[in-house]
């Protein structure tokens, strides 16, 4: 299905092009809309924007149910290309599908699978079939908690989504930014009832350490955690080995001051 030029926004345009509630939304985040497509699939909408706010570009997903119903998810241009990617293996998958046959359809409904992560993001990618038919649920979640977010795609529409988020990814690019090499691995330490988790990270604003404390009590596991910039790494291992150094010479004085009491003096 070709798309609505009056739905179109390039770039370096404002957001007041933007669908319902929408505008209102992105003057309060600054955010850019810097295209739009629309496509119709079956009875649902779907938008897909590029938009660009202080962390970068990014692509949201709207789905619009035929009752008016609003859900969306978030990519970052490196997953939607991952997602472009998937989009492509699914549908291959389900050309080779022969009529639905509910003898034969799992229990969950699920027919394939796949999961994608990004940063503290995950998604998963779930080729589903039901009494209504056969579409692609992908739903984001959070690591950190929070509701889950999902958008339902027919499948007979998936070819035409991947088309028409390739042409957005070849004007806008693929690349979030960034580091480009491998990040370290997580590192995982016990002390007594307690466990540290260090994890490096990437998002738009740049390399992070996740340390993560989880605590073991008779009434479950409390996790608490702080977020270290990359900038200040060097900072925080120099605070660390200044203490070190200094509870080394307290430690050392300490045993002294055991082994070697105080002299004695005998009365005249």
């Amino acid at each position: 299905m070709s798309m609505d030029p009056r739905l179109s926004r390039r770039r370096g345009q404002a957001s007041n092009g933007a669908t319902g509630s929408d505008s209102g939304q992105q003057q309060q985040s600054n955010e850019l809309e810097l295209a739009t497509k629309m496509l119709q699939i079956q009875s649902k909408r779907f938008y897909l924007d590029v938009k660009q706010n202080r962390r970068g570009k990014f692509i949201k997903v709207a789905e619009i149910g035929a009752d008016g119903r609003r859900s969306q998810i978030f990519l970052a241009l490196s997953t939607a290309a991952d997602f472009r990617d998937h989009l492509g293996t699914f549908s291959e998958f389900y050309s080779q599908l022969g009529p639905p046959n509910p003898d034969t359809v799992p229990e969950d409904g699920k027919l394939k699978s796949e999961m994608m992560i990004k940063d503290n993001r995950r998604y998963y990618l779930d080729l589903k079939e039901n009494a209504r038919g056969r579409f692609l649920r992908v739903s984001q979640t959070i690591t950190r908690g929070g509701p889950r977010s999902q958008v339902a795609i027919p499948a007979q529409g998936m070819i035409e989504f991947r088309d028409n988020l390739t042409d957005l990814l070849d004007e806008f690019g693929t690349d979030d930014g960034g580091f480009k090499g491998d990040l370290p691995d997580g590192r995982h330490m016990r002390v007594d009832n307690k466990n540290f988790y260090f994890d490096v990270g990437q998002n738009n604003r740049g390399i992070y350490m996740r340390i993560s404390e989880v605590t073991t009590t008779v009434k479950g596991n409390f996790r608490t955690a702080i977020t270290v910039p990359e900038k200040s790494w060097s900072r925080f291992r120099d605070y660390f080995r200044d203490y070190c150094d200094k509870m080394a010479e307290c430690n050392e004085k300490s045993t002294v001051a055991t082994l070697v009491p105080a002299e004695s003096t005998s009365p005249q």
